[in-house]
């Protein structure tokens, strides 16, 4: 425990599985919305008017929103999200999103369970800014699993 430092957060690694034959290894410069929630209701009762009683109800999970600069040689991923955007063939895939420590192997992996794409876009096209085109995809899914 001495030696134990925080892992940093630039050090990840973002793969598809089921779409093409093999999996995909996509590089991406930010991945967000790996968070949960529990929904809850508020319930009265009655005679008791200091508090209302909060109960759990399910569990909630965010958009993934993946970021990359604008790269042409995706063509797997950028068919997969094609197919659902203009013939609304949508077929959900798994995700894995590990972080890795200095010898590459994972720290930390979430799970993603049925994803598919919701919106994707693209940064403003600027000639007044020395800035990478970057694309977002943003991505629906039930849940996740930690490991």
């Amino acid at each position: 425990m001495a030696n134990y430092y925080p892992p940093v957060g630039f050090h990840f690694r973002v793969v598809f599985s089921g779409i093409g034959d093999s999996d995909v290894d996509s590089r991406f410069q930010s991945v967000s919305g790996l968070s949960m929630e529990l929904e809850t209701e508020s319930v009265k009762e009655g005679g008791e008017n200091r508090y209302e009683h909060v109960l759990p109800v399910r569990s909630k999970f965010p958009v993934l929103i993946l970021k990359r600069g604008l790269v042409s040689n995706s063509d797997l991923l950028k068919k997969w999200c094609n197919d659902a955007f203009q013939s609304l063939t949508i077929k959900p895939v798994d995700i894995t999103v590990s972080l890795l420590n200095e010898e590459h192997e994972p720290l930390m992996t979430w799970n993603i369970k049925h994803a598919w794409p919701k919106k994707w876009s693209l940064s403003d096209l600027d000639a007044q800014k020395s800035e990478l085109a970057i694309e977002s995809f943003e991505l629906q899914y039930h849940y996740f699993t930690l490991q």
